[in-house]
């Protein structure tokens, strides 16, 4: 398993101009270890509309990378959001799933079936072209650049470890992210 926090630095450091959607467990640690605060749009008491979200934004936004860092038990609650995704095949659009199996944010229960859930054959069945799963960092950091270089969509799911990540949530308002983000897109598309 990979340290969750050692995960999501990775992910930040190949972000680049990427849209970034956190929810849950992720949402709770991104502003601070990304440095493109402006990109990033929190879902807070929305659990499970990640994906869909994200969907919308990469149709919108067909020239810009839009990822996804999406929870297990979120997606599980949206589990028709893998075939709307495939679907509409945006190639700009990769879905990485925080398999940390467990729900963090509301107190730490376990997710039931964690051990027969597989989020590659889910993502597959439904029409992805392009699935990976990463359960060794060092496996992970050679593998994401190329990953995050494909047409999507593309799901990624990281089995973690969240020891020494305490989700708590930040003082950064939902509704401000959400205007930090649309001035930010607008500023880059003026330039």
């Amino acid at each position: 398993m990979i340290p969750g926090i050692e995960a999501l630095k990775l992910i930040a450091r190949n972000q680049g101009d990427a849209v970034v959607i956190t929810t849950e467990t992720p949402f709770t640690v991104w502003d601070s270890i990304s440095d493109r605060r402006e990109f990033h749009l929190p879902v807070i008491n929305s659990m499970s509309k990640a994906s869909s979200i994200g969907l919308g934004l990469a149709l919108a936004l067909p020239q810009r990378k839009v990822l996804v860092v999406d929870a297990d038990g979120s997606l599980l609650m949206n589990l028709g959001s893998l075939v709307t995704i495939a679907n509409q095949a945006p190639r700009n659009l990769v879905h990485f799933v925080y398999q940390n199996n467990i729900y963090g944010v509301s107190g730490g229960q376990p997710l039931l079936g964690a051990d027969k859930l597989s989020f590659i054959g889910l993502a597959k069945a439904a029409g992805y072209p392009n699935v990976f799963e990463f359960d060794e960092l060092e496996d992970m950091a050679i593998k994401l650049p190329q990953v995050l270089e494909m047409e999507g969509p593309t799901l990624v799911c990281i089995k973690v470890d969240d020891r020494g990540i305490n989700p708590t949530i930040p003082a950064r308002v939902t509704k401000i992210a959400y205007l930090e983000v649309k001035e930010a897109l607008a500023r880059d598309h003026r330039s």
